[in-house]
C-alpha cells in the first residue's frame, strides 16, 4: 500500500530522512505546489490530492502545516489510516493567537529576507546533530518564502471541525509552533518539540510501526 507523507512549512521529504516505514509499504512524498492567489488550505488541499491515487486504499503522514493539509484530505478520500506529526486535526486547536497574526497580515510585514534569517537561526538550536542541523539550513535556504508567506496568512484562517478518522496524533509536550495545551494528541513525547520527527524519530518509528502493523 502506497502511503503519502506531506511535509511541513519550511521543510520538505528531507525532514523525514529518520523515518521508517514496514517493507510492504511504498513511500510517496508529495511536494508543495505554488498556491493560488488568495487560495484557503481547503483548496490547496483538493488540488494535492490530485497527486494520489484514490483508487486504491493508501494512507498519509502529514507532519505540522503537512497535518492540515492531510486532514482535509482524508474528510474527502478516506485514507486507511491518517498520521498527523507536530500538528493539528482541528483548527479550532490552533493557537488562539494564530487570529491575531491574521488580522495584522504578518506574513506580509515581515521581510521576506528577515524571516528566512530567523527560521535558520532557530533551527540552529532545534536538533541534537550538526548533519540534522545542515539538513534544516539547508531546506529553509531552498524555501519559497512566498509560499511561506501564504501559509502564515491561510493557516489561521483555516476552519475544520472534522477530526480525520482513523487517525494518530504525535505530539511534543514542549512544543513551542502549536502548544499541546491546545489539542488532543493521542500519542505525546515527553519534552519533545516541533521537530520530534528528526530528533525523536526513533520513539516516532515505533509509534508507526504499531499503528500500521494493523493496515495492510
Amino acid at each position: 500500500m502506497k502511503v503519502y507523507f506531506i511535509s511541513g512549512l519550511g521543510a520538505d521529504k528531507r525532514v523525514f530522512k529518520h523515518i521508517s516505514l514496514p517493507d510492504r509499504f511504498e513511500v510517496i512524498y508529495l511536494e508543495w505546489m505554488a498556491p493560488e492567489i488568495n487560495e484557503s488550505i481547503e483548496g490547496y488541499a483538493v488540488r494535492l490530492s490530485e497527486k494520489i491515487n484514490t483508487n486504491v486504499p493508501f494512507s498519509l503522514v502529514g507532519l505540522s502545516m503537512g497535518g492540515m493539509i492531510a486532514s482535509e484530505i482524508s474528510k474527502r478520500y478516506k485514507p486507511r489510516l491518517t498520521i498527523l506529526i507536530s500538528s493539528v486535526p482541528l483548527s479550532s486547536d490552533l493557537p488562539p493567537y494564530y487570529k491575531w497574526i491574521a488580522s495584522i497580515n504578518l506574513g506580509r510585514l515581515i521581510p521576506v529576507r528577515l524571516m528566512k534569517s530567523a527560521f535558520i537561526v532557530r533551527r540552529l538550536f532545534a536538533t541534537e546533530t550538526n548533519d540534522d542541523k545542515s539538513t534544516l539550513i539547508q531546506m529553509i535556504r531552498d524555501t519559497d518564502m512566498k509560499f511561506t508567506k501564504w501559509a502564515m496568512s491561510a493557516i489561521p484562517k483555516w476552519k475544520n471541525k472534522e477530526l480525520p478518522l482513523p487517525y494518530i496524533h504525535i505530539h511534543g509536550t514542549s512544543d513551542k509552533v502549536l502548544p499541546v495545551r491546545y489539542t488532543k494528541p493521542t500519542h505525546v513525547i515527553e519534552k519533545g518539540g516541533h521537530l520530534i520527527v528528526m530528533n525523536r524519530a526513533n520513539e516516532i518509528n515505533r509509534i508507526l510501526e504499531k499503528a500500521f502493523s494493523h493496515i495492510k
